[in-house]
């Protein structure tokens, strides 16, 4: 099955041609009007196997268990175009937070488990799925992280300090170090301070858990892959009664050093692009708020 990776049952198949029609890589075909394999190059999309209306067809690849979750019971029927909540999505996705207050309740494993499988709902490009999920399901695992990513601003804070250093880097076209100090190195190193002394987690917030995306080598966009599948995450944690929050230092700090993703497991081939800091808030809002003006620009042909 992995090497054809479509399974058509000519019992079932009527030849209505459905799955031609919204197959994207023209890997089936009609033959005496019944639907046969007659490409190479299928994407395991599965949507032959969704518009066939007599479940004739299978897709190798696919596991159902990740369709399958631990927490709640998933309709697995489609849903039509234009047939759900508009105003309740809207109200769901200007409700959710980043959140900076997280209590000291630990998140079941089956609630992670659970939203990485609704991250993986999210499209792909050419349905690569290349996407790699970390999951530190404990505030101790989530410290050990933070704890390398402190490690890694000091040493940056360090090197930062040095003027006469920063400004040859930058007299060479090289002004990454002189605009970290500018705009970042006051704020990290008041975090520091706070985590050596007092423990105080400036990182991620107190969370009890963490969830670290990334992508294997070969994906045609995997920042883009990785960030859908965290913003599924990010709209499925609130509805699951958890907060979120995106940590962007994680990221630029295991992207630097390779050394920080190797700690929990994640090989060095592999680029990180989103880390979650996951748990339950300690923050109560009475209201939703709005974003900045955003201009519309148009091109008619």
């Amino acid at each position: 099955m992995e090497k054809n990776r479509i399974g058509i049952d000519k019992n079932l198949c009527n030849g209505c041609g459905s799955c031609i029609f919204v197959c994207p890589t023209a890997t089936i075909s009609l033959k005496e009007g019944m639907a046969i394999v007659s490409g190479k190059d299928c994407i395991s999309c599965g949507h032959c196997a969704a518009a066939c209306p007599q479940a004739a067809i299978c897709v190798g690849t696919i596991d159902e268990d990740m369709s399958r979750y631990n927490t709640f019971n998933a309709v697995n029927q489609w849903l039509p175009h234009g047939k759900y909540d508009i105003t309740g999505l809207v109200q769901l996705m200007a409700s959710r937070r980043s959140c900076r207050c997280f209590t000291n309740s630990p998140v079941d494993q089956a609630i992670l488990e659970d939203l990485v499988k609704i991250g993986i709902t999210a499209p792909s490009g050419t349905n690569s799925q290349a996407w790699t999920f970390t999951v530190l399901p404990t505030r101790k695992a989530v410290t050990s992280l933070a704890e390398h990513i402190v490690s890694f601003f000091e040493r940056l804070n360090t090197t930062a300090e040095k003027t006469l250093f920063r400004f040859f880097l930058k007299l060479i076209g090289k002004g990454e170090l002189d605009a970290y100090y500018r705009s970042y190195y006051r704020m990290v190193k008041y975090a520091i301070n706070d985590w050596r002394k007092s423990g105080k987690d400036h990182l991620f917030h107190g969370s009890t858990a963490a969830i670290v995306i990334g992508s294997k080598p070969g994906a045609s966009c995997p920042a883009e892959d990785a960030l859908l599948a965290a913003q599924n995450i990010l709209l499925a944690a609130h509805s699951m009664g958890l907060s979120s929050c995106l940590i962007g230092y994680a990221v630029s700090s295991m992207r630097k050093d390779s050394t920080i993703q190797k700690s929990i497991g994640i090989p060095s081939e592999e680029e990180i692009y989103a880390v979650i800091a996951l748990g339950y808030s300690d923050e109560v809002y009475q209201r939703v708020t709005g974003r900045k003006k955003v201009s519309l620009r148009y091109f008619e042909g």
